[in-house]
């Protein structure tokens, strides 16, 4: 009896450390987990942090553990998608108002992983551009040019871009849905930084030299900063523009008293409402309904916004350029500082009918190839040599309207 339970033993411990063997040949093969499902052994990594992946890739999250202070608002989180060019999915923070909020108009993680496909509606990454803040590179905003089956051709000095587009109109980049080459993390005293390297060449055979963009994103209790830097590592000068696409939620649900401060400047003219195209005039705000220069800025009510604003000017004690949006109603604004020279022009979308306000801080005005313009007006696209870089950087800080949140309720 002894005899038979030694050998059942031993040939227990044999087929254990077969098993073993064939499990660590199957970790290399990248098959673990089919494995334990093949044995019977339950799989405790959820099938839904496995799928939800936006691009391919993991979401990074930078969190910040709340303060004790509950009597000012403060960054909480921010959810960012290498996979999607560094789209920063959605920003969370703490109102002593409303409590734990998304800022940005964006789905879950989960749906907007669905609506990220790459395919249909969203081909050439086009769904990123309509959540959370969207990475605009080579180029920000919108290029106009003639129409060639789903691309636009346009011109600059002798070279040829076949971008591509809806009908003329090339919107947002190529780096909308673009996977990270490398990403890294870093925890900090006061929150965490995230970067992402994207070695996008010529993108793709759309641009003209190649292109290595390095996105930092770096988050505190106050203030979120984004710095994007565009070397040129081809062999001859490229045009090179950056913005950001930031979906700013309306929280309040009360558009009519939301409030939008900009910095002196002048607007552009389009052709028509609709066109948005660019005319090559450039007009004082002064007395317009485009004029949101006061010290609270104006209230944007009714109006349709889907404007351009460029030779920015900024304070005399600032460090750039200053943007804010201002909600009363839920005693908080948000204060965009433009901390690179290089950044000309605020793209300022919100539609009557929306909940959201987009402020876009970049370097290019609308259709900075085109020939509307006068020889002699700089459209902001930076010229960029072989192995030179340029940085696009802004700070968003969060701040309380008053210090005392009841007389807003």
């Amino acid at each position: 009896m002894v005899k038979r339970t030694g050998l059942l033993i031993t040939i227990t411990v044999a087929v254990v450390l077969l098993l073993v063997a064939v499990a660590s040949k199957e970790r290399g093969r990248g098959n673990l987990t089919k494995l334990k499902t093949e044995l019977g052994v339950r799989n405790t990594v959820p099938q839904e942090a496995v799928t939800v992946r936006p691009g391919g890739q993991d979401a990074v999250v930078l969190e910040h553990a709340q303060v004790m202070d509950m009597e000012s608002p403060q960054f909480i989180s921010a959810t960012l998608l290498p996979g999607r060019g560094m789209n920063l999915l959605q920003i969370k923070a703490y109102l002593p108002q409303l409590g734990t909020v998304g800022l940005l108009a964006s789905p879950s993680l989960e749906d907007a992983a669905k609506q990220m496909t790459g395919e249909g509606e969203d081909a050439n990454g086009s769904a990123s551009l309509a959540m959370g803040g969207a990475i605009e590179t080579p180029w920000a905003g919108s290029i106009w040019g003639t129409p060639s089956e789903g691309t636009s051709i346009t011109s600059w000095r002798d070279h040829t871009f076949d971008l591509p587009a809806n009908g003329r109109e090339s919107s947002g980049g190529l780096l909308l849905d673009r996977q990270a080459d490398s990403v890294k993390t870093n925890v900090m005293p006061d929150g965490g930084q995230a970067q992402a390297i994207y070695n996008a060449g010529d993108f793709n055979g759309h641009w003209i030299s190649n292109t290595q963009i390095t996105t930092t994103v770096q988050l505190n209790s106050r203030a979120l900063e984004i710095s994007i830097a565009a070397r040129n590592t081809g062999d001859e000068a490229e045009p090179l523009g950056i913005g950001w696409h930031p979906k700013f939620a309306i929280l309040s649900g009360d558009r009519s008293e939301i409030a939008l401060k900009l910095p002196n400047a002048l607007h552009e003219e389009v052709d028509d409402r609709r066109g948005r195209m660019p005319t090559g005039r450039l007009l004082p705000v002064t007395g317009t309904p485009y004029d949101f220069t006061a010290h609270d800025g104006a209230r944007v009510g009714t109006l349709n916004l889907d404007d351009t604003f460029v030779h920015l000017k900024q304070g005399l004690l600032d460090n750039g350029p200053i943007a804010e949006l201002r909600d009363p109603k839920s005693n908080y604004g948000l204060r965009i500082t433009m901390m690179s020279s290089a950044i000309k022009a605020i793209h300022v979308s919100a539609p009557a009918n929306a909940s959201f306000i987009s402020i876009d801080p970049q370097f290019n005005y609308d259709d900075p190839f085109g020939h509307e313009w006068p020889k002699d007006e700089d459209t902001g696209m930076v010229l960029l040599q072989p192995g030179q870089t340029v940085q696009w950087k802004i700070r968003l800080e969060i701040f309380a309207l008053t210090g005392n949140p009841s007389q807003h309720m």
